[in-house]
C-alpha cells in the first residue's frame, strides 16, 4: 500500500510556468509591446529627419540644436558638476538624475558627452513610449496602448523627446511608476517616483500621488509593509534634492530661492499665464505661443474629458497635478507646452477615441499630426529664438 502524499502536488507545466525567467517574461513583453515602439519611434524619425534637413539647408548642426538651450545646462552640469550657487542663477535649480546619469556614462563609451546625452535621452523616450502603453493597453486595451504612445510622439513639441532634456525621462519615470501603481506593486512604483523627484521639479505631482495611494492601502491595512515603505521611499529624491540645495544656499528654502530671484519663476495660481494668454490672443505673435495657448486650452479640455470618462483616480490626479504646477507658475509661458509633455494620462481620451474609430480613420487623423509636429519641431529649432 503506497504512502498517501501530502498536499496537492502542481502539474509539471505550471511549475515551469512559475520558474519563467525575468528575461523570458521581458521579452514576452518587449513582443507584445513592439508595435507600439516601432510605431513611435517611426514618427520621431520623420520629425528628426524633418529637422536634419531643414537644418541642412540653413547651415545649421542638428546636434547643436538638439543640444540646445537647456541642454547647454545639463550638459555644463554633466561635465563640471554643480556651480556650488557662484550665483544666483544657479545651476542647482536643474534637477541632478539626467545630467548625473550622462556624466557617469560619457567615459562608459565612444560617443562623448553630447552623443551620450542624446542617446540616454532617446532610449528614455522609447521607455517612456514603453511605458505608455503598457498604462494604455492595462486600462483598456493593446490598440488604444499602441495610439498612446504614437500620439505622444507626435505632440507639437515631440522633438524634445530626442533632445538632451529631462522630459523624455521623467516620463518614462512617471509612466512605469503609475502602472506599477495600477498593480499595486509598491515598492517599484516607489522607487520610480523617487527616480522621477531626482529628474525634474514635477516629480512632486507623483510622489504626491504615490504617497496618497499607498498611505489609502496602509489605512486599510493591503498588502502588509509595503504601502508604509512606499510612503518613505517615494518622496525621498525630491525632498532629498530639494534638502541639499538648502544646504548648499544656506536657507530651506533655496531651491525655490533660486527659481524666484534666479530664473524669474514663481507660483502665482496661474495669474501670469492668463495675462500671457490673454496678450497673444489680442495681438500679433509668433507662432510658438500661439501653439502653447493652443495645447494649454486643449490639455484643460482633456482634463475635462478625462474625468468624465472616469479615469483612474491616479492618473487623473496626476494630470491635474501636473496642469497646475505648470499652469499656476509665473513665467516661461513659451515653454509651458513642453512643460505638459509628461501629462500622457490626458491623451487617453483620444487614444480610446481613435481606437474606436479603427485604423483607417485614425491614420487619417495621425498623419497631419505627424506632419505639423515634424515642422514644428524644426520651427522651434531652427525659427524660434528661445528654448522650445
Amino acid at each position: 500500500m503506497t504512502a498517501p502524499t501530502r498536499g496537492h502536488q502542481p502539474p509539471a507545466e505550471t511549475v515551469s510556468q512559475h520558474r519563467a525567467t525575468f528575461g523570458h517574461r521581458l521579452a514576452t513583453a518587449f513582443r507584445n509591446a513592439l508595435p507600439a515602439l516601432v510605431g513611435y519611434v517611426a514618427v520621431r524619425a520623420v520629425g528628426l529627419v524633418t529637422l536634419w534637413l531643414w537644418a541642412r539647408a540653413t547651415g545649421a548642426r542638428p546636434a547643436a540644436l538638439l543640444t540646445g538651450s537647456d541642454g547647454v545646462w545639463y550638459l555644463r552640469i554633466a561635465r563640471d558638476g554643480y556651480d556650488g550657487y557662484a550665483r544666483v542663477q544657479s545651476d542647482m535649480a536643474f534637477f541632478p538624475l539626467y545630467p548625473r546619469l550622462v556624466g557617469a556614462l560619457e567615459p562608459l563609451t565612444p560617443l562623448g558627452a553630447r552623443a551620450t546625452a542624446l542617446a540616454v535621452a532617446a532610449i528614455a523616450a522609447i521607455a517612456a513610449a514603453w511605458g505608455l502603453f503598457a498604462v494604455g493597453e492595462r486600462l483598456y486595451d493593446r490598440r488604444v496602448g499602441i495610439l498612446l504612445a504614437v500620439l505622444w510622439g507626435v505632440l507639437p513639441h515631440s522633438i524634445v523627446q530626442n533632445m538632451s532634456y529631462s522630459e523624455g525621462i521623467f516620463t518614462a519615470f512617471a509612466a512605469w511608476s503609475l502602472y506599477a501603481l495600477l498593480r499595486r506593486s509598491w515598492l517599484l512604483a516607489a522607487v520610480l517616483s523617487l527616480c522621477a523627484g531626482l529628474t525634474r521639479p514635477t516629480g512632486s505631482a507623483l510622489l504626491a500621488v504615490v504617497c496618497l495611494a499607498a498611505l489609502i492601502a496602509a489605512l486599510r491595512r493591503r498588502d502588509g509593509w509595503r504601502p508604509w515603505a512606499a510612503l518613505v521611499i517615494a518622496p525621498a529624491g525630491w525632498v532629498g534634492y530639494l534638502a541639499w540645495v538648502g544646504r548648499q544656499t544656506g536657507r530651506p528654502d533655496g531651491w525655490f530661492h533660486i527659481q524666484d530671484a534666479g530664473w524669474g519663476t514663481t507660483f502665482d495660481f496661474g495669474a501670469d499665464t492668463v495675462r500671457v494668454a490673454q496678450r497673444v490672443l489680442a495681438q500679433p505673435t509668433a507662432l510658438t505661443m500661439y501653439v502653447v495657448t493652443l495645447v494649454v486650452l486643449i490639455a484643460l479640455a482633456l482634463f475635462v474629458l478625462s474625468a468624465l470618462d472616469r479615469q483612474p483616480w491616479q492618473l487623473l490626479l496626476y494630470s491635474g497635478l501636473i496642469l497646475l504646477t505648470t499652469l499656476g507658475a509665473a513665467g516661461y509661458y513659451h515653454a509651458k507646452a513642453r512643460f505638459l509633455l509628461p501629462a500622457f494620462p490626458l491623451l487617453l481620451p483620444v487614444a480610446v477615441a481613435l481606437a474606436r474609430a479603427g485604423w483607417a480613420r485614425a491614420v487619417t487623423v495621425l498623419v497631419p499630426l505627424l506632419i505639423l509636429s515634424a515642422y514644428f519641431g524644426g520651427y522651434v529649432l531652427i525659427i524660434w529664438n528661445r528654448s522650445p
